[in-house]
């Protein structure tokens, strides 16, 4: 029997990241990744195989399509979350700028903050202050029991 998925399980593990440098299309702890990448390890580390492997990217794929890429691959494996019921171990999806699509992913902690890997930065934990009202959508892994 397999242990029951829970919000502080994801947070450990995506705390576990911390350091991990930044790597575009990476998914390994302690080698890189970037912020797509830390969510697949994530739930590589808490649920087991992923779902479906994301096709090579360029860092401004989202640009260059206009499509919203990221969240329909979200909309597909998690649950989605209404933003005043996000809680720890969540996965977050950000804009850059109003009208641009979704293309930055975080991991919240329940605490204020979040877990993100960024181009030039090793992955890191930050506050989930006001800059970051970009926030675009909330998703929560599945099977998650609290």
């Amino acid at each position: 029997m397999s242990t029951p998925l829970t919000r502080a399980a994801i947070v450990t593990e995506a705390r576990a990241w911390i350091g991990t440098r930044y790597r575009h299309q990476g998914s390994l702890k302690g080698v890189g990744c970037d912020c797509l990448g830390l969510v697949r390890g994530v739930w590589r580390n808490c649920i087991g195989e992923e779902p479906e492997l994301p096709p090579p990217y360029a860092p401004d794929w989202a640009e260059a399509s206009g499509a919203e890429t990221l969240v329909d691959a979200a909309t597909r494996h998690l649950v989605p979350v209404a933003r005043d019921e996000i809680g720890g171990g969540d996965v977050l999806l950000f804009r850059w700028r109003e009208g641009f699509v979704a293309k930055h992913a975080a991991i919240a902690t329940g605490e204020g903050t979040m877990i993100h890997a960024h181009d030039g930065a090793a992955v890191c934990e930050v506050a989930l202050s006001p800059w970051w009202r970009r926030l675009a959508f909330a998703f929560r892994f599945p099977g998650v029991t609290d």
